[in-house]
């Protein structure tokens, strides 16, 4: 049985439409002001604060966050805003710089599956990242330790040397968060391959809001600043840091200066990734080529032997047919017109068997052109998936003739 969990709302409206889309899942204490739930003795067993205020404008739900967020006692309960009018990326980087942790659109909150999936979402990510708090902290002090005597270019080059190492994305993503841990930086990370987006946390599951801003923000330039966070793109990655030093000049272009480079090395292994991901593709297109091609050519020499023999039936049948016909070349119009027919169906049948070798030649052609479609575009998986999936995966297989594998094609 579900538990119930406790959350708070705070509304200018009627919340009867979000109470009733929650009942038996969360059980809502509404509030009209920040004040009212900042005096509430039980805050802090509270998992949850919607924030569902359509009369106000946006500057004063900003205002409204920040107030929950600043405050000791409710500094650490999730914050959802249920938004209502237009959506931009904009909007989504201010209410996260004001603290939310979701941003739900008013017509998500009309499907109760969608809000409660996001809801557990946010509600899930606290409770995995309160397990995972003291661990973190033990472990990034024994880290800062071990690390106290190294430098920043030591710590650099040794994630440099290191990162040739990782086999797939998540390896190298923790690579990077230990280089990170270095600078004492507390960051989100995306990684994408071509095939696959990896969202990372150092200390938890990722956050869909963040992971949107990222996705959101890979092509705003090398750095997007934002209050105390800075997204830092370059490539396949991209990084945000939500605890930049901004009051310290000197510390903040030391780190986007380290960091960059660390993101430069961790692009470069993406793409080689991505690069050996589809070598291992071309090769096993390339295998499976061989072993068809083989078949093929077994196939068209037993083709040549029986078009060979239908030649040599043909040329007999006109040999006789001659012969017959002999007796009779007293050379009267009917001795002649047996002759031509003889011929002329001698001629015709052999035309018909050559153009069935023709076909066979046809199918060959065939195969060789989706050849040279799939392998010429290097690092395009899209054609070599299609190359893959033509060729025939088993070595008993047997190829059809050049008409069958058109019409198929």
């Amino acid at each position: 049985m579900r538990t119930v969990y406790p959350a708070l709302m705070l509304s200018y409206g009627k919340p009867g439409p979000i109470r009733d889309a929650l009942e038996g899942f969360y059980e809502l204490d509404c509030f009209d002001s920040v004040e009212a739930i900042l005096q509430h003795p039980l805050l802090e067993h509270f998992k949850l604060v919607l924030l569902d205020m359509d009369s106000l404008g946006p500057e004063q739900i900003l205002a409204a966050c920040k107030k929950l967020k600043d405050a000791g006692d409710s500094a650490d309960i999730p914050l959802v805003w249920l938004a209502s009018g237009a959506d931009s990326l904009q909007y989504r980087m201010e209410a996260y710089e004001a603290g939310c942790d979701d941003y739900i659109l008013k017509e998500d909150q009309h499907s109760q599956q969608e809000l409660l999936v996001r809801l557990d979402r946010v509600l899930f990510n606290k409770v995995a990242n309160d397990q995972l708090k003291l661990q973190l902290k033990q472990a990034n002090e024994m880290a800062f330790i071990a690390m106290s005597d190294t430098s920043d270019l030591g710590v650099n080059v040794q994630f440099l040397l290191d990162v040739h190492n990782c086999d797939n994305l998540d390896e190298l993503g923790m690579r990077l968060f230990q280089a990170l841990n270095n600078y004492g930086l507390n960051c989100s990370l995306q990684l994408r391959g071509r095939q696959q987006v990896k969202n990372m946390e150092a200390n938890g599951m990722s956050k869909e809001l963040e992971s949107t801003l990222l996705m959101e923000c890979r092509d705003q330039g090398r750095y997007v600043d934002f209050g105390k966070r800075s997204i830092m793109n370059y490539g396949d990655v991209s990084l945000l840091v939500k605890n930049m030093p901004i009051h310290d000049e000197k510390k903040y272009g030391a780190i986007k200066d380290n960091v960059f480079s660390l993101l430069q090395g961790a692009h470069a292994r993406i793409q080689a990734l991505d690069n050996l991901a589809s070598l291992e593709l071309e090769s096993q297109v390339v295998k499976r080529l061989a072993d068809t091609l083989r078949h093929m050519m077994k196939n068209v020499d037993e083709s040549y032997q029986t078009v060979m023999r239908d030649i040599a039936a043909v040329v007999d049948e006109m040999a006789e047919g001659i012969e017959s016909t002999v007796q009779f070349l007293g050379m009267d119009e009917f001795q002649e017109r047996a002759i031509q027919g003889i011929m002329e169906k001698g001629i015709a049948d052999t035309g018909s068997i050559f153009n069935q070798g023709l076909r066979i030649d046809d199918g060959l052609c065939h195969l060789l052109e989706r050849i040279d479609a799939g392998l010429a575009k290097q690092g395009d998986t899209s054609e070599l998936y299609k190359l893959l999936a033509l060729l025939p995966s088993g070595s008993d297989d047997k190829l059809s003739n050049g008409e069958d594998k058109k019409a198929k094609s």
